[in-house]
């Protein structure tokens, strides 16, 4: 129960802990591309069309996703009012030939023939000196990922359209993932200068956002020392270089800048968030952070990654104090509240974690987010409610399961089956497996290892062998079935069958560090081919250098070889990061073997509060004949 409540904790507590990104990462409003042209009343809906080159960036999925929403209906204005210089167009007739011409490269765009549809369009263009149709050749190119031809008609657009903001626009956007900077600096540094004072800051962030785009990082930098020197005094200004240096990996240059960018605007928290990135060690990060908050606490983006921070250094009651804090200012917080409550899990304090979850899952309930799940939610009330003995009421919030969510909707009926087998319903809990609804190979692979599981916890391993081999007939080559089969296979003490099985693994996934360990550890539990054993789970050691399972296995093997001190080192590390009773019982006899009983003593007691009917334990004291 705890192992599991801890793996569910720290990976989805990060993931929910995100939201300061989005200080650190402004949106640039001011660069984004804007509408489709329409041509006259009924505008011609752009084709798709599959591209015939590799996609040359991110940036120009970004642009051709922008450039091909539809366009909004404007009404009609009470006064006609003159065009702008942005929007003056050309007197040229519209013609029976240019509107074949444009509904013929249309067609070919639908049909999937960008090429002929990009040249045709742009000619049109030439033609006619409409910059509406340069920007659909420009819309046809960015929809097949051709950044050089969609530069080629942006440029013609420009020239026809001087003043549009938004065909400058695009093309800044297309400069940058052409890394051709030189092109951009003079119309950056007029952007620069024609904004007012009191824009200048998110002009120059803006600015940042589209320069990040280029691929020459170190040129990109350069280019924005340049823009901004003039701005010295400007915070945004240092900030946007800090953000620059981030991304090349120049720490100190982001240090620097954040600093400098603090000195002007002390309450900045991108700017502390910055500089707490760019410091070499997390004490010092932690150290800027803490001393930021004093002089802030309201900070909230700065508060949540303080507490994220925490969370990764494993300092949870601080952690959690600095989510206490946050929750007081916000009570409704759906971040705080799943972040409180996996913390309560993590420190046993179950009570509060069931309290913060409810809550979660109350106002989510009164504010639907479709980017937020309660599936993790309800299976950790699910896990609280079992873990005192409420088999109902665990029962009850797995009820609550979105059930067509199909991976939550599996996770749930294999938690289920669990509970009735737990219950003494086993032949319930089979059937709960049998009759869930599969979609494909890994829903039925996932139901069919929960029986197997089923069935060895309830002694019954030769049953749970029968339903796993039926299994790999369907699926020869599932390494998880393959894993699992091998485990009850070692537990009738099937060494071969075993072998065979876990061999099969690792040839189907070599870098299943599990498998690795799991046969070198059944060969050093027997006593036998010890060298042989110790390659394989120091081959698991080296996939998988910080588990602490892996780690009790080659403490274990450097036991059986006589190795105590080096076992003993492992055990103890093992059982630092993990005090899991499998590990406490091994420690517990290597103590035991070089003279140091009371402290074995300590171990096994320890191993036996956790888990009374611990098989490795019974044996190991009845082996030694010890009373504890």
């Amino acid at each position: 129960m705890t192992k599991l409540l801890l793996i569910l904790t720290l990976p989805a507590l990060l993931g929910a802990c995100t939201s300061a990104s989005a200080v650190t990462n402004p949106a640039p409003a001011a660069f984004a591309p804007g509408k489709p042209v329409q041509m006259g009343a009924n505008p011609v809906a752009p084709g798709s069309s599959a591209p015939n080159k590799i996609a040359q960036g991110q940036a120009v999925t970004i642009i051709a996703q922008q450039a091909t929403t539809p366009a909004k209906p404007r009404r009609t204005p009470a006064k006609a009012k003159e065009p702008s210089a942005e929007e003056a167009l050309p007197s040229a007739p519209l013609t029976g030939d240019v509107m074949v011409r444009f509904l013929a490269a249309e067609i070919a765009n639908q049909r999937g023939g960008w090429q002929a549809a990009y040249v045709n369009m742009l000619s049109l263009a030439q033609q006619t000196r409409d910059p509406r149709i340069a920007r659909r050749a420009a819309e046809i190119a960015l929809n097949a990922r051709q950044a050089p031809e969609a530069l080629a008609a942006v440029r013609l657009w420009r020239q026809l359209s001087p003043a549009s903001d938004e065909a400058n626009q695009f093309y800044l956007g297309l400069v940058m993932l052409g890394d051709k900077l030189d092109e951009a600096q003079a119309l950056l540094q007029q952007k620069l200068e024609e904004t007012r004072p009191a824009m200048l800051g998110t002009t120059i962030m803006q600015i940042q956002r589209l320069v990040a785009r280029a691929r020459n990082k170190p040129a990109a930098f350069n280019l924005l020392e340049t823009l901004f020197a003039p701005y010295d005094e400007v915070p945004e200004a240092h900030m946007a270089l800090a953000l620059q240096a981030t991304s090349m990996g120049n720490n100190g240059r982001a240090a620097q800048e954040a600093r400098r960018a603090l000195a002007l605007n002390p309450g900045s928290e991108l700017a502390i968030l910055t500089l707490a990135q760019a410091l070499p060690a997390k004490e010092q990060s932690q150290q800027v952070i803490a001393d930021f908050l004093r002089a802030n606490p309201n900070a909230r983006e700065v508060r949540l990654a303080y507490a994220r921070t925490l969370v990764e250094q494993k300092q949870y009651e601080a952690a959690r104090a600095q989510f206490r804090l946050l929750l007081e200012s916000k009570p409704k917080d759906l971040t705080v509240l799943y972040a409180l409550g996996l913390l309560g899990t993590q420190s046993n304090d179950l009570a509060g974690a069931e309290r913060y979850l409810q809550t979660y899952l109350q106002v989510m309930a009164e504010s639907p987010d479709d980017e937020r799940d309660s599936t993790q939610a309800l299976l950790i009330l699910s896990q609280i409610a079992e873990q005192r003995n409420d088999l109902p009421g665990a029962l009850k919030w797995l009820d609550q399961i979105d059930p067509t969510t199909q991976a939550a909707y599996i996770n749930a009926q294999v938690k289920r089956a669990q509970l009735l087998a737990k219950s003494g319903q086993l032949p319930a809990a089979r059937a709960a497996l049998r009759e869930a609804r599969v979609e494909n190979e890994e829903d039925r692979v996932q139901l069919l290892i929960a029986e197997g599981q089923i069935l060895r916890n309830a002694e019954l391993p030769k049953e749970g062998m029968a339903v796993l081999e039926a299994g790999l007939k369907q699926f020869p080559d599932n390494p998880e079935l393959l894993y699992d089969y091998a485990l009850l296979a070692e537990k009738l003490d099937r060494l071969d069958v075993m072998e065979t099985a876990l061999r099969k693994v690792i040839s189907i996934s070599p870098g299943n560090q599990h498998a690795y360990n799991a046969l070198g550890y059944s060969l050093a539990e027997r006593n036998i081919r010890l060298e042989e054993a110790y390659s394989l789970i120091a081959k698991a050691l080296s996939l998988a250098p910080d588990d602490p399972f892996i780690m009790d296995s080659m403490g274990w093997v450097q036991f059986r070889l006589g190795r105590l001190k080096e076992a003993e080192a492992l055990l103890r590390k093992a059982y630092s990061i993990r005090p899991d009773p499998e590990i406490a019982v091994h420690l517990g006899e290597v103590l035991w073997v070089i003279g140091m009983q009371d402290d074995a003593r300590k171990f096994w007691r320890d191993a036996s509060t956790k888990d009374p009917k611990n098989d490795t334990l019974r044996t190991t004291l009845a082996r030694l004949q010890v009373r504890l």
